[in-house]
């Protein structure tokens, strides 16, 4: 259970890096509509962590991590790879096809809820009622996003098949989150056990790929491969550690406070370069999904 109070956050030692962690993933979101355009999803995805995976495994290297693992620890790096780098991803890159980035962004950032419920469960980490409360006002907030959306989406796309989409991401990355959190998780170095998960997804990745999008499809643009570059060593190698280790310090569902800052930043980059249009709907949406998020990221022990 953690116990960590509210103003945990304000440490420089979480503070740094969980705003680190904002940072770079606010980026990642538009980054990922350049890997789409033209290119399967599922191969966009292949190529990421088959260039994240040996980064991971130097990584490890690096920090004289051992890469030998228990059973039982690969066991759960094979879930990871399938829930975290194959699931969550391969989802948020087809909804993307349909919804803006920051709006799919916003969608995920709603992982505290499954992060906080899972945690209960599993983790023994509690619910408070501030906690509900300042997710329905989230909820609320989302789907005046959503409403707005589906009224001036750019993309003309199938709205609410990116919502259901980007919700199957947040569940099997919630689940990713919680399950590393555990005692299998904690009893191998973190890096070691990131570094097989990827290639335990990599290599999930590229069968699925394979099986519903064709022989690997091998862009030639200059554009694409720096934003594999990008997403695959700055947004994963650099950022999975630095999250899953606030995940085992502040608990899962305060960990997932992490998405306010990431659905900010995503949702700006979204407005200049995605044309996401401010009605007075999506306006409101937005105070109130990020109100929500504030009054439960003040609730404690969650």
């Amino acid at each position: 259970m953690s116990e960590h109070p509210p103003h945990a956050l304000l440490r420089p030692a979480i503070a740094l890096p969980f705003l680190l962690v904002a940072l770079i993933w606010g980026s990642t979101w538009f980054v990922i509509t350049t890997q789409i355009d033209g290119v399967p999803a599922y191969w966009s995805v292949a190529w990421r962590f088959v260039a994240a995976t040996p980064a991971m495994f130097a990584l490890a290297l690096f920090m004289r991590n051992p890469l030998a693992m228990p059973r039982r620890a690969h066991w759960l790096a094979v879930l990871l790879g399938l829930f975290q780098f194959c699931g969550n991803y391969n989802f948020v890159y087809l909804s993307e096809l349909h919804l803006t980035s920051g709006i799919v962004a916003l969608l995920i950032g709603m992982m505290i809820v499954p992060n906080a419920i899972l945690g209960r469960f599993m983790l023994g980490q509690r619910i408070t009622a501030r906690f509900t409360i300042g997710s329905a006002i989230a909820l609320v907030g989302i789907a005046l996003l959503l409403l707005n959306e589906a009224h001036v989406s750019p993309f003309g796309g199938d709205v609410a098949l990116g919502v259901v989409l980007a919700l199957v991401a947040m569940v099997a990355a919630s689940i990713a989150n919680v399950i590393q959190a555990g005692e299998v998780g904690k009893s191998v170095p973190l890096v070691t056990l990131l570094a097989w998960s990827m290639l335990y997804g990599t290599i999930i990745d590229g069968g699925v790929a394979w099986a519903l999008a064709g022989p690997p499809v091998i862009p030639r643009e200059p554009l694409y491969w720096a934003g594999i570059a990008w997403l695959a060593l700055v947004g994963s190698v650099v950022t999975f550690p630095i999250y899953y280790d606030l995940v085992r310090k502040l608990g899962a569902g305060r960990a997932a406070y992490n998405g306010i800052l990431v659905v900010v930043i995503a949702m700006f980059i979204s407005t200049l370069f995605e044309g996401f249009q401010w009605t007075p709907l999506a306006i409101a949406g937005g105070a109130l999904a990020m109100l929500g998020m504030l009054v439960a990221l003040r609730a404690r022990n969650v």
